[in-house]
Formats: structure tokens, C-alpha cells, sequence
């Protein structure tokens, strides 16, 4: 499974909305227990800063849970909602807090294990077409917080295909003022593994 080969540092130096979309097609890939988890990313979404209602960073905010959004690019930022962990990639130069979110993917290796660590079998569609669903479907968890997707278990590698990407407003956002309406979320428009099916 060696040929996942992990993207150099100057892809995470892309500009937030570009990397959000670039995102799409690559594999995300979780080394667990010796195995390879991988999965196409099929679905991102961009949050830009200080200047975006919907970030964390809003206003320049900074807690201890948004501490690492500050940092240098691609490093993880995990955070819970809902009990569930969400996985974001820190983006833009270092002091400029903006990150993008990673929404879904499509199985690609690792299978048997993550339909254990998920609890179902692959079939159901609803398997890994949410951030917390996919969380749990790769075995990430709160503790990758911080680190860096460059020399850690975790990583974003090469993508297979260049898939049809399309540009939509993001989920679950409604207190976000004017933001929620910007099209900021990018999704693969060729595959069911999406969190919210297209009509």
C-alpha cells in the first residue's frame, strides 16, 4: 500500500479555497494497527478566519481549542461536536487562522476495518457521508489534534482521478450572517458519498 504517497508541504500552502478544492479526489490516509484506512476526500469545506462568522477564528478569536489555527500550515485541528471528532486542515501562513473542514470520503482500502470501527457494513449510504461519520469510519480521534499531517500515521496523499468538483453553500452554518450563502463547500458531483444528496 506504499503508493499513497503523502503530498509535499507546499500543497497545504495553497490559498484556503483552493486547497479546499484541490482536497478533493486525494486520499486521506490513517495508518492503524499497521493497516492502511483510506479514503478519496469527497467533500471539504473552507473556513476563512478572522473575517468569516462561521470560523472558529472569528474576530481574531483565540481559545485553547483554536490555539492551533494560528499555526503553520497543515497541521490538524480536531475538534468535537455533538460527541462526534470533526477532522480540519490548518491553512494559510501562520497567524492567519483559517482551516479547511474535511466533510466525507469514499472507502477505498481498509475496508473490513472500518466497517467494525463504524459498526456497519459499507453498503449503507450512510456509512461515511458526514465528518463525524468518517471520523469514526478511519479510527481518528481527538488525539491527532495539534500534529502534523507531513510526518505523522495521518496524512493526505496523492489522488487517483480528477474528479468533476462542484461548488455549493456549506451545511449547518444558519447563524453565520452573509456567510452562510457563500460557496464555500466543494464536493465530487460524480459519487453518493456526500453529506447531503443532490436532487
Amino acid at each position: 500500500m506504499n503508493f499513497f504517497s503523502p503530498v509535499d508541504q507546499s500543497f497545504y500552502m495553497q490559498p484556503t479555497l483552493l486547497l479546499a478544492k484541490s482536497l478533493i479526489g486525494k486520499h486521506l490516509v490513517h495508518i492503524l494497527d499497521g493497516e492502511y484506512l483510506v479514503g478519496q476526500i469527497t467533500e471539504t469545506e473552507a473556513y476563512l478566519g478572522v473575517l468569516d462568522p462561521a470560523c472558529h477564528s472569528f474576530g481574531r478569536k483565540k481559545t485553547k481549542r483554536t490555539k492551533v489555527l494560528y499555526g503553520e500550515p497543515g497541521r490538524i485541528y480536531t475538534y468535537s461536536m455533538h460527541t462526534h471528532c470533526l477532522l480540519n486542515i490548518v491553512c494559510e501562513e501562520p497567524g492567519q487562522p483559517e482551516a479547511v473542514l474535511i466533510r466525507a470520503i469514499e472507502p477505498i482500502a481498509g475496508i473490513k476495518k472500518m466497517e467494525k470501527l463504524r459498526g456497519m457494513q459499507l453498503k449503507n449510504k450512510q456509512f461515511s457521508n458526514g465528518p463525524g461519520k468518517l471520523t469514526k469510519a478511519m479510527g481518528i480521534t481527538m488525539d491527532y489534534y495539534g500534529l502534523s499531517l507531513l510526518d505523522e500515521s495521518l496524512y493526505i496523499a496523492e489522488g487517483s482521478i480528477e474528479p468533476p468538483v462542484l461548488a455549493t453553500k456549506r451545511v449547518g452554518i444558519g447563524g453565520a450572517r452573509q456567510a452562510k450563502h457563500y460557496p464555500w463547500r466543494f464536493i465530487n458531483s460524480a459519487t453518493p458519498f456526500v453529506s447531503i444528496y443532490r436532487s
